[in-house]
């Protein structure tokens, strides 16, 4: 065998090992699987990521309420949630960016061993909101209103990035660019030219930050500090390429 087939071979025997996993899931044709049986192709993976600043943010927070029966609990939790939601929508919140995450109404309940054991000593009311706020700069601002009109319940801020499929797909190009590029240099090196793509296979990698937890009572300050940051967006593909022999 040539230097020039052995090198080819080389490159193919790796690729193979690689591409093995998803022959399965992808539909070739006759003379794309004589390529591969041949072994004039080549596999490499490339990737590309992009930054983006978060653009807005939801917010889940609300009210607990404790009290000696379920509509005593029911009641104060309802005067206080509506202070809050007319409050929001006061700062600008618009109603179509409320909405309920969570309503609870459990009894509490008491040891007493005079009586036998546990016995239900009251009512708990927990009614939480998620919040969308949209003008991201003015989140702390907002953080503040909600424990200033009587939130005491505050469980996550989750940023997102509303273009984030956009941005994706620029991370997309560049992860394609950076395979084309890899196995050029590749086929290159082993003295023969890069033809036409076989394959293409597409990883995300690494999902949006997870919620960030809070606690109301670390909120209630003139102004919250609140660190924005932002997220990186990552995708890997792994790319099959013919092999040809250089002229």
């Amino acid at each position: 065998m040539d230097p020039l087939m052995k090198s080819l071979t080389s490159l193919a025997v790796a690729g193979f090992l690689a591409l093995v996993p998803i022959l399965g899931a992808v539909h070739m044709t006759s003379a794309e699987a004589q390529e591969l049986r041949t072994g004039r192709w080549v596999m490499v993976a490339g990737h590309g990521s992009v930054e983006a600043a978060p653009d807005s943010a939801d917010v889940t927070t609300g009210v607990l309420t404790d009290a000696a029966t379920a509509r005593e609990a029911l009641t104060a939790n309802n005067a206080a949630m509506r202070k809050i939601i007319e409050g929001l929508k006061a700062v600008g919140i618009d109603t179509k960016d409320i909405k309920t995450q969570q309503f609870q109404i459990q009894p509490r309940y008491r040891n007493y061993k005079d009586r036998g054991g546990q016995q239900i000593d009251g009512y708990s009311v927990r009614n939480q909101v998620e919040v969308k706020v949209r003008q991201i700069a003015r989140l702390g601002e907002i953080l503040d209103q909600v424990v200033t009109l009587g939130a005491n319940q505050a469980s996550s801020i989750n940023f997102i990035v509303s273009d984030a499929e956009k941005r994706k797909d620029e991370a997309r190009k560049k992860a394609v660019e950076n395979a084309m590029h890899r196995a050029r240099l590749l086929a290159e090196a082993a003295g023969a030219r890069l033809g036409s793509v076989m394959t293409i296979t597409e990883e995300v990698i690494g999902a949006p930050r997870p919620p960030r937890p809070m606690v109301a009572r670390s909120m209630a300050a003139d102004s919250v500090p609140i660190e924005i940051g932002s997220e990186t967006l990552s995708v890997r593909v792994e790319m099959s390429f013919m092999l040809e022999v250089a002229m």
